[in-house]
């Protein structure tokens, strides 16, 4: 039964919490310093800044898949470092900038491997695994590509088997770090009402890394903006890409932004 928006609205259980988090690479210069955040479950939300700013290196901590230097990051309340691998992948699915593909298995065989969770050492997958897959494949409008070797495919029809992929693990969220790489305007959109369906049906929890601005709608419920390694900005997509903000958020004073009809139009000159 689709969640009723009204109830989606309300709802305050925080899924996602990122406590003072700071992160270095070989004790190196902070790519993190004391960053804090907090996602609610059933939210379609966006991060953006500028290249360098820390956008990848944070959801790779949300993801699990790096530790901070110091901090904590949560889910579903718990501690990430409490979070067993197997468990942590049945609730939540990560979508990489690039998704290197160096073996010719087919798309559905990749899709497939997002049923790993659910799967005992060594056992194969089954018929269920295999029509959940298919399903994947059919929601981001891939579904011709199932047979297909990867490595035959383009890089934005790759971006689509990796969606998939996420998809087919069932998550609680997604995580999502530039997933309209590569992807022409029709699948772009496409992939934004993919996350709305799948907030407004199944209530799932969406973050999604983005330099596009145009990505993004009035229908996101959150904006975070991150500038040199701290967010700095949190709120509705009407309050955060303003020429204001975003003009602070980019170092860019040429910044312009336009909205209209629940579309916002951002680009910079003069």
């Amino acid at each position: 039964m689709p969640i009723n928006k009204k109830n989606r609205l309300t709802k305050s259980k925080v899924l996602v919490e990122a406590r003072d988090i700071t992160f270095t690479y070989d004790n190196e210069k902070f790519v993190l310093k004391e960053t804090s955040l907090q996602i609610e479950e059933g939210r379609l939300v966006g991060l953006i800044g500028a290249n360098g700013s820390g956008k990848s290196t944070l959801v790779r901590l949300l993801a699990g898949l790096l530790h901070p230097t110091s901090g904590k990051v949560y889910f579903g309340g718990q501690s990430m470092m409490g979070i067993s691998k197997q468990s942590l992948a049945c609730s939540l699915a990560y979508v990489p900038q690039i998704n290197p593909m160096f073996f010719p298995f087919t798309a559905l065989e990749v899709v497939l491997t997002g049923r790993t969770p659910y799967r005992a050492r060594f056992q194969f997958e089954n018929l269920i695994d295999a029509e959940k897959a298919l399903n994947a494949l059919d929601r981001v409008g891939a579904r011709s590509l199932a047979c297909r070797p990867v490595t035959e495919l383009s890089g934005g029809e790759r971006q689509l088997v990796a969606i998939a992929r996420a998809l087919a693990q069932e998550p609680k969220c997604l995580l999502l770090d530039e997933p309209s790489t590569a992807l022409d305007l029709k699948h772009r959109a496409m992939i934004v009402q993919i996350l709305k369906s799948l907030r407004d049906e199944k209530n799932i929890t969406s973050l999604v890394v983005t330099h596009d601005l145009q990505l993004i709608d009035t229908e996101f419920d959150q904006i975070l903006a991150i500038n040199q390694g701290s967010i700095v900005n949190d709120g509705k997509p009407l309050d955060i890409l303003t020429e204001s903000v975003l003009s602070s958020v980019y170092s860019d004073p040429s910044i312009h932004a336009y909205q209209i009809n629940g579309r916002i139009f951002v680009w910079s000159g003069n």
